[in-house]
């Protein structure tokens, strides 16, 4: 099991140097969905099942479709059918894909009865993450909230349109 971990956070270190070197969007979130599932790959392996889920229908899921749903209203760079032929090619999908293949040879293999290891960590419940959060992690929550409320306040003055008075 430490070598499947191990295996899973060198996916995910992998990973994220690969976006941050993209120089095309696309690929980039590409290589960030593997990433964030190599760390629920890891999360699983942890004892930590209910986060890993979360991870994967928050962020591989939900924040990853309105990325993509981003780039394509931005609608950068060349023509849609180069780019298009573009994401064809195989170098454009077969880094994520040996890398997600490799995350999810490892998910079976924790899955799968053949794997004679048990886990010693007792798994994490949502009640136990909610005891947490609200319990001893309470201030650091609220800041947390107060950090992407902040954010949200900046963004929405940066981005709003300014009216010039003539």
């Amino acid at each position: 099991m430490h070598a499947l971990a191990l295996l899973a956070a060198s996916v995910t270190v992998i990973g994220a140097i690969m976006v941050i070197t993209r120089k095309v969007a696309v690929h980039a979130v590409l290589y960030l969905v593997v990433t964030l599932l190599a760390l629920a790959a890891l999360l699983v392996m942890l004892g930590a099942s209910f986060a890993a889920m979360l991870e994967i229908i928050i962020y591989a899921g939900a924040i990853m479709v309105l990325f993509v749903f981003v780039i394509m209203m931005l609608n950068l760079g060349q023509p849609d059918s180069a780019r298009e032929k573009e994401w064809l090619r195989p170098r454009a999908w077969l880094g994520p894909g040996i890398l997600a293949a490799i995350v999810c040879a490892e998910l079976l293999y924790c899955v799968s009865p053949l794997s004679e290891s048990t886990p010693s960590l007792s798994p994490i419940t949502a009640h136990d993450v909610g005891l947490s959060l609200f319990g001893r992690y309470v201030l650091m929550v609220e800041l947390a909230s107060f950090l992407l409320l902040a954010g949200l306040i900046s963004v929405f003055h940066i981005g709003r349109n300014r009216v010039e008075d003539p």
